[in-house]
């Protein structure tokens, strides 16, 4: 089951945030609190989860994959449908949907399908990446979901992918992939959550410190390849929540032997370069007090 809507800039309101816990806030608590800045949800509750950033609005279409299962939503995307490309996937990681059930899918004859939530017209006739010269990079890992068949098969749907130099894809991607994982493993406290929104540069953005050259080209099939990529997360235990952001180029060159702690930046300064309102859901104070923290205290704190 998938849900796909339309979403359009709402209004800017001040209200009183309730997250509640049911299967699909991951039986999280959060606190009652003024919030000015977080997702209308009128449209679609789900948009009320901590992993989820400000929506763009426009000509832009939120897809939420879910599974019949214990877990409910898998991952979702904002899917701007004018440039043909998604701006992030958001998803939750904690102990239980870590497990591993099944490997990852593999076709012979349609290993990239089509969103079948996406009309067609929004999107490509024929899979743009092969024969492009970058691979098809995964946002939500397939190594992320394997708790169901089903789970893993869409993160391979073309809505979930971005394209990106193989050196980059499979070696400082794949390294900070693998950190997430190590946060997140199957040993990892039950009540700890990682909510997690990735994603690469699509948009030019104004203002002090925005990029302005996110797009590195643009194929002649029109497909955009973004010139950065960038991870925002945010962990939640019984201590309370922190978080941190990385932001790396797409370059031609293997940089896995790189420290991760080069590619930190705090939240504040993503939002600055990329435009996006990150963790909006969460209380105004807790959101100001963790996206502030510098860099250096970032690495400490995530033993980086």
């Amino acid at each position: 089951m998938k849900r796909i809507f339309w979403y359009y800039l709402p209004f800017l309101l001040v209200a009183t945030l309730v997250i509640s816990c049911s299967d699909d806030d991951d039986d999280r608590k959060t606190a009652v609190e003024l919030n000015a800045n977080r997702n209308d949800t009128s449209v679609e509750p789900a948009l009320q989860r901590l992993e989820f950033p400000k929506v763009k609005g426009g000509n832009s279409r939120v897809i939420i994959h879910t599974t019949n299962d214990q877990y409910g939503i898998n991952y979702s995307v904002e899917w701007d449908c004018d440039k043909r490309s998604q701006r992030w996937s958001c998803y939750q990681m904690y102990a239980s949907n870590r497990v591993q059930n099944t490997s990852r899918y593999y076709s012979d004859h349609n290993q990239y399908p089509f969103d079948p939530e996406l009309p067609s017209q929004y999107y490509f006739d024929y899979d743009p990446f092969w024969g492009s010269g970058f691979d098809h990079g995964h946002v939500c890992p397939s190594a992320d979901r394997l708790y169901s068949v089903s789970a893993n098969v869409q993160t391979f749907y073309l809505t979930n992918m971005q394209p990106q130099y193989k050196a980059f894809n499979a070696g400082l991607w794949a390294k900070m992939e693998g950190k997430l994982r190590s946060w997140m493993s199957t040993g990892s406290k039950a009540e700890d959550t990682l909510y997690v929104c990735k994603g690469g540069t699509i948009d030019v953005v104004n203002g002090e410190g925005g990029i302005k050259d996110p797009v590195l080209k643009t194929l002649a099939n029109g497909l955009i390849v973004p010139k950065y990529f960038f991870m925002a997360l945010l962990r939640k235990s019984n201590t309370g929540y922190k978080a941190l952001a990385f932001w790396a180029e797409n370059l031609n060159e293997d940089r896995s032997n790189d420290a991760l702690s080069n590619y930190v930046i705090n939240i504040r300064e993503l939002e600055r370069r990329t435009g996006i309102d990150f963790f909006c859901n969460l209380p105004d104070k807790i959101e100001e007090e963790v996206e502030t923290v510098s860099a250096e205290n970032i690495k400490w704190l995530w033993n980086l």
